[in-house]
């Protein structure tokens, strides 16, 4: 069978620096830092006192009706990005097959904050007495399902948790369900929220979070001062199309959805492959399903994270497999300004590739010093830059191993 063309038609997000499409974009434009001090508990007796947060955001006007009372926060940023992206689209739902739409959201830890707060609760008044909406309102997988019920999309529904590689597996699959003819429509992305005070010691005593307090210097990829993440939160979710779908409507068009890569290290639970073999092997995979030649790619948003091995690994790897191109592409880390949001990082940086190619502009990666031998590329630094280009790439890499690149082409219709 023919493989189908499929088109991203909507996009939605709310994240640390924006929260709607438009404001955050603008923002990632400028070259906003939505880093600041925690606030969603005290810190102050843990070593960690930054982070990416959603700032000015409720969910009681964000959200239809009250059922968002019933969501963890992960699953209400998801159904606030997902509302904005199918309003963006502009598809009319009742004109819909909705057998033929569905939703892959991906979410690395779901509902941690209710899991402490429950914890707390029952360890003092008994655990037969827990929230009855406990489970629902954790597991990892309602963020994918709530979209599902509030649009009637009755195609695949489901959650793929590989760690930060999430988001973006969720677009890539999603993208392979449509050329595979399975369905016309998908909602996809990610969701996270899990600035919290276990999740963010859980990371702390792995020594994988940046323990400063200046958030000028806190998420710095590349840079040779590098020394942790910074956990971030939000959602970013896309409505995909088959191209003759889309068509049929007159609608607008952002990017087209080309390739994907998808790959496993085998190596470690949480270190990357030496050289970052893994993901050099997806993103060769993406530029082979797509036909794409490596010289044809003329950006590359980054899984970026600001930690010593991801940021050489990554740079490693994107030298073995464009050769002497490397050199010449446009490499950045827009974690630089949201932090990095696990599960949602590659819906999120999937709207940002997009909207990249739509408006001929590449983000930098702010805040960048120091140059590390060991990372020398072009990446961006600290002022974006207008440059169109063909073809872009958005990486994620995740513990576990887990590895998936989405090739995305500039829209000419």
């Amino acid at each position: 069978m023919e493989k189908r063309r499929v088109l991203i038609t909507g996009m939605g997000t709310v994240n640390p620096v924006g929260n709607s499409l438009p404001q955050a974009w603008q923002a990632v434009r400028r070259g906003v830092c939505g880093i600041g001090p925690i606030t969603q508990y005290d810190s102050a007796a843990q070593k960690v006192h930054l982070a990416a947060e959603v700032k000015d955001w409720d969910p009681k006007q964000a959200l239809d009706g009250r059922d968002w009372r019933h969501m963890s926060r992960y699953a209400q940023l998801a159904m606030a990005a997902a509302q904005e992206a199918v309003a963006d689209s502009g598809v009319e739902l009742d004109k819909l097959d909705r057998t033929r739409c569905g939703v892959i959201l991906s979410s690395g830890i779901g509902g941690i904050g209710m899991t402490e707060k429950e914890q707390v609760r029952c360890s003092e008044k008994g655990y037969d007495r827990a929230n009855p909406y406990y489970i629902p309102m954790t597991i990892a997988n309602m963020g994918a399902g709530l979209m599902a019920i509030a649009f009637g999309f009755q195609g695949m529904c489901t959650c793929p948790v590989t760690a930060c590689a999430g988001g973006t597996n969720a677009v890539g699959d999603a993208f392979r369900y449509i050329r595979d003819g399975y369905g016309d429509v998908m909602l996809c992305g990610g969701a996270e929220s899990a600035i919290t005070p276990l999740s963010i010691g859980g990371f702390t005593s792995m020594r994988a979070l940046h323990v400063g307090d200046d958030p000028t210097c806190a998420s710095v990829p590349f840079d040779e001062r590098r020394s942790g993440f910074v956990m971030g939160e939000g959602a970013g979710v896309l409505l995909l199309e088959e191209y003759e779908h889309a068509m049929a409507r007159g609608a607008k068009v952002y990017a087209e959805v080309v390739g994907y890569g998808v790959t496993c290290d085998a190596y470690h639970m949480t270190a990357p492959a030496p050289g970052g073999e893994g993901g050099a092997r997806a993103m060769a995979q993406a530029l082979a399903d797509a036909g794409v030649a490596p010289e044809q790619v003329g950006y590359i948003n980054a899984h970026g994270t600001s930690t010593q091995l991801n940021d050489s690994g990554e740079t490693a790897a994107i030298k073995a497999v464009f050769g002497a191109h490397a050199r010449r592409l446009a490499v950045s880390s827009t974690k630089s300004m949201t932090g990095h949001m696990l599960g949602a990082a590659g819906g999120v940086e999937a709207i940002f590739t997009a909207m990249a190619l739509k408006d001929g502009f590449l983000p930098a990666t702010i805040h960048y010093q120091q140059p590390d031998p060991a990372c020398d590329l072009d990446y961006v630094p600290n002022q974006g830059r207008r440059e169109q280009v063909e073809y872009a790439m958005s990486n994620s890499l995740g513990f576990g191993g887990h590895n998936a690149c989405v090739l995305m082409k500039r829209w000419e219709g």
